[in-house]
């Protein structure tokens, strides 16, 4: 394969050039290419082939996956499913406008969809106005992590940085990591880590006063583990997160206690899941999630939260997409360095595997899908349960979906006897009815968005959306 096909980097690439201030005919100069064809390619309107792609990196000092792995094709989705909306029926924006304006204008295209944002809670909450002083809706800070998470490819070096020195500490005391954990929280904190029976629903509780950090003692270990690391991250690496908070564009409100919690996460699963380790590890069992999980003693989710962080210039690991949702296909995270969009107001589509898993419970779902666009993805799917382990207490059902570009796929383990290159077992995916444009799809829940009926009162479909003008 001698083209980079059907990635939108034109885009990018002017950006760098003007970022750097170089001339169009200097930077084509320097490439060996003419003038010409490189305000094509910067328009999109040729491909580029990979050597072309490596010297571009090398010009700039880049990795040519932060060419290639940039965010464009999420705001594209994200914009298309906004204007999708019925607010936008009689608009003629087409997608190939949708497109021109995420890329050769990211940053008006995301001040668009705060205003989408604004304009859904507002129609689904009444036109009453959020007073100055009032916290920000909470389901508008956990977009805005979403978006916080995605600009910063879900990779923090400082908080890498900071978990290193305080395992490296750990790890020289000879202790286990779990004891070595408690010990170092006491020796330099003062803290006294304690299992208790805390009361229902509650896995962790921080009692200042007697410098006491209670943790549920019917939780698992791994679970208890990260509970314990996540606490440590709050007072050891509490001055890099609130430096990453103030240099954030996060609006006021709930959004930087949530960014606080979600950053303090971020170090636990740094310090019990150490960077280097851990990508030679995912590198060496091709990113086998349960064998991973049992060398550094995590979870399944923890593990593919790990994964997506693995962005280090220089020693990165696969570009990876994470999803999770609930049964009632309810998106409670969603990030994508692989390139497919995961939807922002609504749920996936339903032959998406993430679903699917939920019919086979703790087995791992395999699924190669191509997007309308044609691009295709190697998707898998786990199902986990979360709740108290407690004799007949409620438990709430998760589906986890991790996958790459299909140029990733035979990185990982399970793309193993499977036909990457042919179209026998593709299963074609969609990101929402609103803007899908498959008509002959027997699972649509809604109509495309520009599209109208046209029924035949004789003959009834199987699909009464599968059959319009």
């Amino acid at each position: 394969m001698n083209d980079v096909k059907d990635m939108q980097i034109g885009g990018r690439i002017k950006r760098l050039r003007r970022q750097k201030k170089i001339a169009q005919a200097d930077l084509a100069q320097a490439l060996g290419i003419s003038a010409s064809y490189l305000n094509l390619i910067e328009h999109n309107r040729r491909k580029v082939t990979v050597p072309l792609l490596f010297s571009i990196a090398g010009h700039f000092g880049v990795e040519p996956g932060e060419l290639v792995d940039g965010d464009e094709g999420r705001l594209v989705g994200d914009l298309m499913e906004a204007f999708g909306d019925d607010l936008f029926a009689d608009s003629d924006v087409t997608n190939l406008e949708i497109r021109d304006l995420a890329h050769a204008n990211p940053a008006a295209a995301r001040a668009i969809l705060k205003l989408y944002d604004r304009y859904r809670l507002v129609a689904k909450s009444g036109p009453a106005p959020v007073a100055a002083d009032e916290a920000e809706p909470f389901h508008l800070a956990t977009d805005a992590i979403s978006d916080f998470l995605q600009e910063n490819a879900n990779h923090f070096p400082d908080l890498e940085a900071a978990a290193e020195r305080v395992r490296a500490d750990i790890d020289h005391s000879g202790d286990n990591f779990d004891f070595g954990l408690r010990t170092y929280l006491f020796n330099v904190f003062g803290v006294d880590v304690r299992l208790a029976s805390l009361p229902h629903g509650i896995a962790r509780q921080f009692d200042q006063r007697r410098s006491h950090l209670l943790v549920s003692d019917i939780l698992p270990a791994e679970s208890a583990l990260f509970l314990i690391a996540h606490q440590l991250g709050q007072l050891a690496a509490g001055s890099e997160i609130a430096a990453i908070i103030a240099d954030s564009t996060l609006p006021e409100g709930d959004a930087p206690a949530l960014a606080r919690n979600v950053l303090s996460a971020y170090f636990a699963a740094a310090l019990i899941m150490p960077y280097e380790p851990f990508l030679r590890a995912c590198r060496d069992y091709r990113y086998d999630i349960e064998r991973i999980a049992r060398r550094f003693g995590a979870s399944f989710e923890q593990v593919c939260h790990r994964m997506t962080t693995l962005q280090r210039k220089g020693a990165s690991g696969i570009p990876l997409h994470l999803v999770r949702t609930d049964i009632a296909g309810n998106i409670s995270k969603r990030f994508s360095l692989s390139g497919i969009h995961i939807p922002r107001h609504s749920g996936a589509c339903p032959r998406w595997n993430v679903y699917s898993a939920f019919l086979s419970p703790e087995r791992i779902n395999i699924q190669l899908s191509q997007m309308p666009d044609g691009q295709r993805y190697f998707c898998i799917a786990r199902t986990i349960a979360k709740g108290d382990h407690r004799y007949n207490a409620p438990r709430r059902y998760m589906s986890i979906g991790l996958g790459c570009s299909i140029h990733h796929a035979r990185e990982m383990i399970y793309s193993d006897g499977m036909d990457l290159t042919g179209d026998s077992q593709l299963v074609p995916v969609g990101v929402g009815c609103r803007i899908c444009p498959r008509l002959e799809c027997g699972q649509r829940a809604h109509p495309p968005a520009d599209h109208r009926f046209r029924l035949d009162d004789d003959v009834r479909p199987e699909s009464l959306y599968a059959r319009m003008a």
